[in-house]
């Protein structure tokens, strides 16, 4: 799919109701359901609140005029209202709470791969969903980009329940042509189609980019929008365990190598090697001024975002 049919795509997508959609199976229905429950408590009482206060929304619009009260700040009197009505008003300004967060999910190949019991495409897909009803609850549009090597799909952002419920079904339902991992392609799609400042989440385990041009597209991309990573990552991608030889392979490319996870040597190279790796990344992301929200798959998803979210209200 090409940039120019994804954006002529982005206008004509259909956003079925759940009662109108045939394709929900059974365990889809479950699965929504079960994050729904899961979530909901977080959602209402934790994660809204703390979503709200991290994420301030695009500044101030012009609210009314009312006369002007001992203490009101001088510098708001609207001087043309004023010398109509010959005593002073003042403009009132709200906070323009309404925000875009759009959702950048990474579907490669490499995401096939779990050892605590989920994969890690199934935690993205979770914490895409998760991520989709806080925002939901506060009103927000959520639109969504799908990729692999490709721009699989794209919903624009849009309200509603109908929306948000075409949303999740797509991220916890979707089967991607791709195989590989092009990180330029959502932002670049991201660029092109989203003019208007958004909170964007990138959501990806960060592996096997396919460019390694991809960093003028993060630059461009974070300069516009409001950019936070979520790096998914699994604990036997950090240490491997003893259990003799193996045979790994890579998911995207299909090469296979044989390791003796026995030689303690190997493994603790491999360990560090995979720890240099991500710490270069995120001190890079700090550099371009892109905070990282670390995953593991066989820990709490919400924590880390909860975090997050405590700590960036305090920073800004």
């Amino acid at each position: 799919m090409t940039i120019t049919q994804t954006i002529k795509d982005w206008f004509q997508e259909p956003v079925p109701t759940p009662e109108q959609d045939k394709n929900l199976s059974p365990e889809l229905l479950h699965r929504i359901k079960a994050i729904q429950v899961k979530t909901n408590y977080l959602v209402n009482d934790i994660m809204a609140g703390e979503y709200v206060s991290a994420f301030k929304g695009r500044g101030m619009e012009f609210s009314e005029v009312r006369e002007y009260q001992p203490g009101d700040d001088v510098r708001l009197i609207d001087w043309n209202v004023t010398a109509r009505m010959d005593q002073p008003f003042i403009k009132e300004f709200k906070e323009e709470r309404e925000l875009t967060l759009m959702l950048l999910v990474d579907v490669s190949s490499s995401g096939e791969f779990g050892s605590a019991g989920k994969l890690k495409n199934e935690v993205s897909a979770e914490i895409a969903s998760i991520l989709a009803f806080v925002a939901i609850k506060n009103n927000d549009k959520i639109g969504l980009i799908v990729f692999s090597d490709k721009i699989e799909h794209t919903i624009p952002p849009k309200k509603g329940k109908a929306h948000i419920w075409n949303i999740i079904r797509t991220i916890l339902n979707f089967k991607p042509e791709g195989k590989g991992t092009n990180l330029s392609l959502p932002l670049e799609y991201l660029l092109n189609i989203q003019k208007r400042k958004a909170t964007t989440f990138l959501i990806s385990d960060f592996q096997n980019n396919k460019d390694d041009n991809y960093e003028t597209k993060l630059r461009l991309a974070k300069q516009k929008h409001d950019l936070v990573a979520i790096s998914i990552t699994d604990q036997r991608e950090e240490t491997l365990p003893n259990v003799g030889l193996i045979q790994l392979e890579d998911a995207e490319s299909g090469e296979t190598l044989v390791v003796d996870t026995s030689d303690s040597a190997m493994t603790r190279q491999y360990a560090r090697q995979f720890q240099e790796k991500r710490e270069k990344r995120k001190t890079y992301f700090h550099s371009i001024g892109i905070d990282t929200i670390e995953i593991h798959t066989n820990r709490s998803l919400t924590e880390p975002i909860i975090r997050y979210f405590k700590m960036r209200e305090k920073k800004h």
